[in-house]
C-alpha cells in the first residue's frame, strides 16, 4: 500500500495521488510512504533558499528519506519505507502537475536527470504516457 500525507487542496491532492499511486505500481513499489505538499511561490522561495541558496520559486523540490535504498530491496518485515517529500508550486510550474509529481517521485529514488543520460526523463514520459492510456481506458 501507498500512502500519500498530503497538504493540498482536495481536488489537487487526489489527481496528484492518483498519479503517483499509479507511478508506483508501475515501479513495482508495493508498500511506502511519501509527503505531498503544494505550495505558493512565497513559501517555494523560502524552502528553494534553505536547502538549495537559491531563493527563487521552482516548480518541483524532493527530499528523499528511503527512496534511494528501496531498489536495493526493503525487507518486508518492519514499517514501510519512507521514501521522502514532494513539494510542487503550480505558479512556477510549466508542465502539468501530475508530472511534476512523477519527476518528483523519481528523484526520491535516486533518480538525477542533471546528471544521468536522459534515462530519468525518458521514464518520466513514459510513466506519463502509461498513466494516460490507463486513464482513457
Amino acid at each position: 500500500m501507498i500512502e500519500i500525507e498530503a497538504q493540498a487542496p482536495p481536488e489537487i491532492a487526489a489527481r496528484l495521488g492518483a498519479v503517483l499511486e499509479f507511478a508506483c505500481a508501475e515501479l513495482a513499489i508495493e508498500r511506502a510512504t511519501l509527503g505531498l505538499m503544494v505550495v505558493g511561490p512565497d513559501q517555494m522561495a523560502e524552502i528553494n533558499g534553505t536547502h538549495r541558496d537559491t531563493p527563487a520559486a521552482t516548480d518541483v523540490l524532493a527530499f528523499p528519506v528511503d527512496g534511494p535504498e528501496i531498489a536495493a530491496g526493503w525487507p518486508d518485515d518492519g514499517p514501510a519505507p519512507e521514501l521522502g517529500d514532494i513539494i510542487i508550486c503550480p505558479e512556477a510550474a510549466d508542465q502539468p502537475l501530475e508530472t511534476l509529481a512523477v519527476h518528483g517521485l523519481l528523484h526520491l529514488l535516486g533518480h538525477d536527470h542533471e546528471t544521468d543520460t536522459g534515462e530519468m526523463l525518458r521514464l518520466q514520459d513514459d510513466l506519463m504516457d502509461r498513466y494516460a492510456r490507463q486513464k482513457a481506458a
